[in-house]
């Protein structure tokens, strides 16, 4: 039954210092989380033994920044009480499907691979990026479409209330929050060799785009008459915790600002990562384009004149 597991929860009155003490550990996350920081840091290790240089940014992104946030959201106190307030499960949802995948993409980890796998590997995985497959997940309508009607599906259709009472429905939505918004941001952000990536004047047109839809959608949610997870929410009030949980519709209130108001945050910082990289582009091709001429030049200079040899003029 779905109250079951609400009634007998019991845990102490939420405060965001638990956030950062109360920590426990989903084993199949922490398992796969521990692999693919082990996987990419052999692939630098791999690039550093021969000689070859990684920027230590790209490591810190990707293994500290990205696999840090998705630890943090899944094992810490937000992963505690991410069942209990809406509120925090809020939080939780706009680090999982923004801030990581972000942090993912600028670690560049296909461009790692590409470069450290063996040769049969590699190969296998140009024939993916390549692939049909790959192109549709990573056309930019379709990715779009998905990310911003994803979270209408998931509070709306009913998913959101099943992973309250299921732990495999709720790892698989944790799971689900972090595959779109790499399909969505991936081939915007990254620097990877995927496909999809149109010009900078289109991606930040997707990106400001998205702005108005966590708008909307937040409005949404706070307003809403109808309580998200209403049966597992009010068996938790009749149970211990009832002496301190805020009640539903506040929570609900609060977890829609916080998604309208993180949405608005993170996609100007998406919006302020994608210009600094456009500008750097930018100064690479100029950079670029200098040289050639500088070359042009130093050619046409080099050249010999042309004329009687001698250089003397001839005599009528």
């Amino acid at each position: 039954m779905l109250t079951t597991g609400a009634a007998e929860l019991d845990l102490p009155p939420f405060t965001w210092g638990r956030v950062f003490t109360d920590w426990g550990l989903d084993p199949w996350l922490f398992v796969a989380t521990v692999w693919a920081a082990g996987l990419y840091l052999t692939g630098v290790w791999t690039l550093r033994s021969r000689g070859d240089r990684w920027p230590w940014s790209r490591t810190v992104a990707f293994v500290v920044v990205g696999l840090g946030l998705f630890v943090f959201a899944t094992q810490s106190g937000l992963a505690a009480y991410d069942t209990t307030l809406l509120s925090v499960h809020m939080v939780q949802h706009m680090i999982l499907s923004m801030a990581v995948p972000l942090a993912l993409a600028l670690g560049a980890p296909v461009t790692l691979a590409l470069r450290t796998l063996p040769r049969t590997p590699r190969r296998w995985l140009l024939a993916v990026l390549h692939s049909r497959v790959a192109r549709v997940l990573s056309f930019p309508p379709l990715t779009f479409a998905l990310f911003v009607l994803s979270p209408w599906a998931l509070y709306f259709a009913g998913w959101y209330d099943a992973s309250l009472s299921s732990s495999y429905v709720h790892e698989m939505m944790h799971v689900h929050l972090v595959l779109v918004g790499s399909l969505f941001f991936w081939p915007l952000m990254g620097i990877d060799p995927v496909p999809g990536r149109v010009g900078y004047p289109f991606r930040m047109l997707l990106v400001v785009m998205t702005l108005p839809f966590h708008a909307f959608l937040g409005v949404t949610i706070m307003d809403s008459t109808r309580l998200l997870g209403e049966e597992w929410y009010t068996a938790l009030r009749e149970g211990p915790m009832g002496a301190w949980l805020p009640t539903m519709a506040e929570d609900q209130h609060l977890a829609g600002g916080i998604l309208w108001g993180s949405g608005d945050l993170v996609g100007l910082a998406f919006f302020a990562v994608l210009f600094t990289q456009w500008v750097r582009d930018s100064m690479k091709e100029a950079a670029r384009e200098d040289r050639r001429l500088d070359r042009l030049e130093a050619s046409a200079r080099a050249a010999p004149q042309g004329g009687p040899p001698g250089g003397g003029s001839i005599a009528p």
